[in-house]
């Protein structure tokens, strides 16, 4: 099968737009052919990968349809439109995004982060992520010392964790920020604390969690508790106790503070000792059921909240030039705080 298509990739700004599309008229040949293979052939500056997912993202058309089946066969005399969007830049760009910032000098930010705000640039969150916003903000005073892509970042909350987060905002306030952060408190002044809504109620009033955590060895999204992990401890006590419809204790608040940070540690471990967060749909998809004893109100407002019940609410650390001990606290987000109404009605 032959076929014949301006190269997406050829001439100069000038003379092609970024973004328009592209066609191949497919002709000769006695045999139709994969969607996907036949775009490999004649793109061959883009890569399978890129090719699949333009197909699966509906940039790819046959004839008028668009068609998101890789496997789609296309036959001679069809012509095949693809739309290759204009690159993503290397590195982000400021954007206009509003931060509720709790202080600031010279050297750092601390600001209340909102839920669904990714903190920095990735795979399907390229703009729009906390990172965008502090460059807006801050120009090109940020810490570059741990890449261009997390500029100033030192830790990190999850997209739909609310609560406190510090930025350096020069090299030598990073280096003292990210050696606080990897003593957790060890042999500094540094804490982090949060409360955290869970099913059900622990059978110690106060407990630490040390269990080693590493990548899930079947879903990669997800972290799990595994011998032979990275070295992870929550320490968590029990703030409040909340009855459900039948009487019985169904839900709890919990106060953590983290020895160690890693990736999703306090609900991997929530979870483990079968108190996963409330709203959690990754660590607690096996609770859902729990809903039923919830009274009715919370019921209302657990299903509005749509995210995990996470809420990083004390922040304490060294300047990293003053050597000041400074502390934060913020109170819970509106719907964590009508979800805890709730609970207790």
């Amino acid at each position: 099968m032959q076929s014949s298509m301006v190269n997406p990739l050829e001439g100069s700004e000038n003379d092609r737009t970024p973004g328009a599309p592209d066609r191949i008229t497919v002709d000769g040949g006695e045999k139709s052919a994969r969607l996907d293979r036949v775009l490999a052939v004649h793109c061959a500056q883009l890569s399978r990968t890129r090719l699949k997912a333009l197909i699966l993202d509906g940039r790819v058309s046959v004839g008028a349809a668009i068609v998101r089946d890789p496997a789609y066969h296309v036959a001679p005399g069809d012509t095949i439109t693809i739309d290759v969007p204009p690159a993503i830049p290397a590195e982000p760009e400021g954007e206009d995004i509003p931060l509720d910032i709790v202080f600031e000098d010279d050297d750092l930010i601390v600001l209340n982060k909102p839920k669904g705000l990714v903190v920095h640039p990735a795979a399907g969150h390229e703009t729009g992520t906390l990172v965008n916003a502090l460059i807006a903000h801050c120009g090109d005073s940020l810490s570059g010392i741990s890449g261009v892509k997390r500029p100033g970042i030192v830790h990190r909350l999850d997209k739909d964790t609310t609560g406190l987060m510090v930025v350096a905002k020069n090299d030598l306030a990073h280096q003292s920020l990210s050696a606080q952060f990897a003593d957790h408190g060890r042999t500094n002044e540094m804490r982090r604390g949060y409360l955290a809504f869970v099913w059900g109620v622990p059978d110690r009033p106060r407990s630490t969690i040390d269990q080693p955590i590493d990548r899930h060895p079947h879903a990669r999204e997800k972290m799990a508790v595994r011998q032979g992990g990275r070295e992870a401890v929550t320490h968590f006590e029990v703030l409040e106790t909340f009855i459900g419809g039948d009487g019985k204790p169904v839900a709890s608040l919990l106060a953590c503070q983290l020895e160690t940070g890693r990736t999703h540690q306090i609900r991997v471990h929530l979870a483990h000792i079968g108190h996963p967060l409330l709203g959690d749909d990754v660590y607690g998809a096996g609770f859902k059921t729990k809903a039923r004893h919830l009274p009715e109100k919370a019921k209302s407002a657990l299903m509005t909240l749509g995210r995990q019940a996470l809420h990083a609410s004390l922040l304490v650390l060294e300047h990293p030039k003053t050597g000041e001990i400074l502390a934060w606290e913020t109170p819970l987000p509106e719907d964590l705080f009508l979800l805890q109404d709730a609970l207790r009605g």
